[in-house]
């Protein structure tokens, strides 16, 4: 399978942005989920939000994706309003940040016809790690799924003990667990297993590059353009 990997802005490109959204609603509708707050529209009009689209390279067609979402006065994170339902001990967590200090990575998906490569977790997670570094944030937050915990891991993410159970949490829906979770070092992810520091520092230095890589379902070609710089203009 050939894809490519880029970021958008949010806000300079409405047209790229409706098509992830309307690819991440559909993929949540298929396991039920209609009330969730990373799917809430209202951060289209967040200037400090950038999207990781994943895109077939023969068609350029969407099939998945990842936001990361700053943190500013007018645009508090998702996670916040869905954690504060249940434990409002994370206007504490919170407090110490400044405007555009942390950042969560929420709203990852991919279509079912990419299920299997590793591209909706395992890629996706290193990407936005990695892209993380260069938006000048302190802390990267992320509600992670069960089977999504161990590779967070992996890349650098802990466990936030002091919030909900133990970090873990009803959410997106009553029957559905999600643990809360945070790198408190983006640049130097000291917690990462080896290999993934390799890999997400060599993304950093070289943030347009072609890979190749396998999966159990089979080969992958990927493109990477992460050129944030070319974003930002």
């Amino acid at each position: 399978m050939k894809i490519n990997i880029r970021v958008v802005r949010a806000i300079t490109d409405m047209e790229t942005t409706e098509k992830y959204i309307d690819g991440h609603y559909r993929v949540l509708e298929t396991y039920g989920v209609t009330k969730v707050t990373s799917a809430d529209r209202s951060w289209v009009n967040n200037p400090h939000v950038y999207l990781l689209l994943v895109e077939l390279a023969d068609s350029g067609r969407i099939v998945g994706g990842g936001r990361i979402q700053m943190r500013s006065e007018n645009f508090p994170l998702p996670l916040e309003g869905a954690i504060f339902e249940k434990d409002e001990s994370i206007v504490d967590f919170m407090s110490p940040f400044k405007d555009l200090e942390v950042a969560e990575y929420c709203g990852l998906w991919n279509s079912r016809e990419i299920a299997g490569y590793g591209i909706g977790s395992i890629y996706l997670i290193r990407i936005g790690v990695a892209l993380s570094s260069f938006l000048g944030i302190k802390n990267l937050m992320a509600f992670c799924s069960p089977v999504i915990v161990k590779k967070a891991e992996s890349v650098g993410f802990e466990i936030i003990t002091s919030l909900g159970d133990e970090g873990k949490f009803l959410y997106p829906k009553e029957g559905l667990i999600a643990t809360i979770m945070e790198i408190q070092d983006i640049n130097n992810i000291p917690t990462a297993t080896d290999d993934e520091q390799e890999f997400i520092f060599n993304l950093r230095a070289n943030p347009v590059q072609f890979k190749k890589d396998t999966s159990r379902r089979g080969d992958l070609e990927i493109f990477y353009d992460l050129a944030i710089q070319n974003v930002l203009k």
